[in-house]
């Protein structure tokens, strides 16, 4: 397979690398930020929109689900065509996407200006991992990506303290142009300091493949989504069906053609596959996290948007202070280890808040939940993109970052899906048996019932138009929420203990694992000789 080595770094970094470095980090974290700066204004869009719960679950993870449904075509563009190029193309669409957000009228186009802007991330995100990949070797690369995984998972983690104090202030559209300094900065760096060409691809792009790869995230995600909502059981089963026949058209096509989007071959690699599932469910577990932390926090525990969004900041500190030592656990006692050390830590996370997350709690429980999801995700997130990174051959560099994103992307889309659909399953559920025990229950309309149970921000609106049961309504609504997240709160104790079995059983050992690396990379040295020579 031939391959273009244009401007190939040789040594362990290139050139004015701590700029080229923050360069890309902030490019990254453009994307970081966007996708957790909606959480933190759910309860006031939900009001102001009259959006049902499912709604706001779409709102949510409008951004993940455009960046994860594009992420591995789009980063193959990148490959082919230049990384340079479509970084620049990603961030000046995702200007015009913040704005159109910002200024949306109803849940259906804020949707869309999500999903938007999601597809703009889906064009430069995938490029920084993947320049670190072509740009840094052996313990630079390492190092490299801890920074990246570590300051990435800590902007998003931060975009609700920006978006909190945003609300003190503004309108809930605010929150959602907190990243045009940071797309204009990017943009500017980027034209400087980011190289035009590096290791790039010079086979054609797999189209085909890469519009299935499009409708089978996509439809996943959708059906996961609209699966708990009344009266939509037709369109959440027609979602499953394009998605489960987009996946099978995805894998066939794969296999039989000349040059596959993904590279199944590579993917099936344990190493690899390993270290995907793990990421996948170690950063969906802190997006769906603080999906449903932030709306605990404010509806619940009466927090405003300033104390909501700063709440989470011990998670974003200690990923921070964890990831350098994240980076030195792999190199020491290798990535199943370290995988497994996050996992821990995220279980006990969620344990926390199944059983002490209630009302009236004191603010240290939140400190010690999303602190444990903090160092959780600071552990598993270097290994999880490290393996990746370090199993695929360079010319397949953008595989890996494309599936580095999509642990992030296509986790926090699905984890949050989930736990969006048992938060509005739960919530719908407790709420109408409390108007069914109700003695006064026969006298509410059906429409006051749906306007009740579609969520905490439709009930309050009830709440408003009915002052003298305003008090009963407000209690009953609470009490549904914290039935509903608990239902989310054990399929994420579900979804790491899966993860860590996974990780336990088929992810080798560091012996093991340097042997592999060894020899994948052997095979691939040897798999480009014949191009090399031509």
């Amino acid at each position: 397979m031939e391959v273009e080595q244009r401007a190939q770094s040789t040594t362990e970094a290139p050139d004015r690398a701590p700029l080229v470095l923050l360069t890309l980090i902030l490019v990254a974290s453009v994307a970081n930020l966007n996708l957790s700066v909606a959480n933190v204004a759910l309860p006031e869009i939900g009001k102001d929109l009259d959006a049902s719960q499912t709604g706001l679950n779409l709102v949510a993870i409008g951004f993940s689900l455009g960046l994860a449904t594009t992420v591995l075509y789009l980063g193959a563009l990148g490959d082919r065509y230049g990384r340079k190029m479509m970084i620049l193309f990603g961030l000046g669409l995702s200007i015009p996407a913040c704005i159109a957000a910002a200024e949306a009228n109803s849940v259906e186009l804020l949707f869309f200006a999500r999903l938007v802007g999601g597809v703009a991330a889906g064009m430069a995100f995938p490029t920084t991992l993947a320049l670190i990949t072509a740009l840094w070797a052996g313990s630079g690369r390492t190092k490299a990506i801890a920074l990246w995984s570590g300051i990435g998972g800590a902007m998003a983690a931060l975009g609700p303290l920006i978006a909190g104090a945003l609300l003190e202030e503004f309108a809930w559209g605010s929150v959602f142009l907190a990243t045009l300094p940071l797309a204009v900065a990017a943009f500017g760096l980027s034209v400087w300091l980011v190289p035009s060409h590096v290791n790039e691809s010079v086979d054609p792009v797999d189209n085909l493949g890469g519009i299935l790869s499009v409708l089978m995230v996509a439809a996943v995600v959708m059906a996961v989504n609209f699966a708990p909502v009344d009266g939509a059981g037709t369109l959440a089963i027609s979602f499953a069906l394009v998605g489960a026949a987009a996946t099978v058209a995805f894998f066939v096509r794969q296999r039989r053609a000349r040059s596959p989007l993904y590279d199944l071959d590579v993917a099936g690699r344990v190493i690899f596959w390993v270290a995907a599932v793990a990421g996948i469910i170690v950063f969906g577990s802190l997006m769906a996290a603080m999906f449903v932390g932030q709306q605990f926090l404010q509806n619940v525990l009466g927090y405003s948007t300033l104390e909501a969004g700063a709440a989470i900041l011990p998670a974003a500190v200690l990923m921070v202070l964890v990831a350098p030592q994240s980076a030195k656990l792999v190199d020491n006692l290798g990535s199943r280890f370290t995988l497994l050390a996050g996992y821990a830590s995220c279980f006990v996370s969620f344990a926390w808040m199944l059983v002490f997350w209630t009302e009236g709690i004191s603010y240290l429980h939140v400190f010690i939940a999303f602190g444990f999801m903090g160092i959780g995700v600071g552990l598993a997130g270097t290994p999880a993109s490290h393996s990746l990174t370090g199993s695929v051959p360079r010319r397949r560099a953008g595989m890996a970052s494309a599936t580095g994103d999509l642990q992030r992307d296509l986790g926090g889309a699905i984890m949050q899906s989930i736990f969006g659909a048992l938060l509005t399953a739960g919530y719908a559920t407790t709420f109408s048996k409390a108007i069914a025990a109700s003695p006064s229950g026969d006298q509410v309309s059906d429409s006051t019932q749906s306007a009740l149970t579609k969520s905490f921000g439709s009930a309050e609106n009830v709440a408003e138009r009915y002052p003298q049961y305003s008090s009963a309504i407000i209690d009953t609504a609470r009490e549904s929420f914290l039935s509903g997240q608990n239902w989310a709160y054990v399929a994420g104790l579900a979804a790491v203990a899966l993860g860590a079995t996974l990780v336990f059983f088929k992810y080798p050992r560091r012996e093991r694992e340097g042997e592999l690396l060894v020899l994948y990379a052997q095979e691939d040295t040897a798999e480009a000789s014949p191009a090399d020579g031509t």
